[in-house]
């Protein structure tokens, strides 16, 4: 019998340094809804969602291909929300330097996930960090002018498996990919 993992991700992590920076910015501002830890924090590349292990190893196989990327820089820029910041359901950083390049990632792992035999995804990619899941909606609007303006740069992506414990929701890292450019 064919195993299953949990919830699985590609994704950008965030480096330490970047995420206690961020973390001490943002612990000043009133943000509502439930707060995603800054553990979790992540730039996600493509959501594979529950798969089974032939599933993942293809999904693996496909993304081999991004380890001929270069190491590049992101930069986050302000907060926003989804859908719009009048009637928020999600609080999110935005990328403003890197999108390129997160862009053509999301792609591999978009043609890594069709070849794994996955469905496609169907909303366009747009480069984002999740801070808040807010419901019901609110008005975000005050929290649009906060700069951010945090860089790094990215060398690697990871695939996780999402995995509930009594406290939460814990990220396991399953696979990394670094660049060599």
């Amino acid at each position: 019998m064919v195993g299953t993992l949990g919830r699985v991700f590609a994704a950008v992590p965030l480096p330490p340094e970047i995420r206690m920076a961020l973390a001490d910015r943002t612990s000043v501002l009133a943000i509502p809804g439930r707060l995603v830890p800054p553990e979790n924090w992540h730039l996600t590349l493509r959501f594979l969602g529950v798969v089974d292990e032939v599933t993942y190893e293809r999904f693996l196989a496909g993304m081999s291909g991004v380890e001929r990327v270069s190491p590049f820089p992101i930069r986050l820029g302000s907060l926003g929300g989804f859908p719009n910041e009048r009637k928020a359901t999600v609080l999110w950083a935005d990328v403003i330097e890197g999108v390129e390049t997160l862009v053509r990632l999301n792609e591999i792992a978009e043609e890594a996930a069709r070849a794994a035999g996955l469905e496609p995804e169907e909303r366009p990619y747009r480069p984002h960090l999740t801070l808040s899941r807010i419901r019901p909606p609110e008005d975000i609007g005050a929290l649009t002018t906060e700069k951010l303006d945090l860089r790094w740069s990215c060398d690697e992506i990871l695939v996780y498996e999402s995995r509930s414990n009594g406290g939460g929701v814990r990220y396991e890292p399953l696979e990394t990919f670094t660049f060599f450019g």
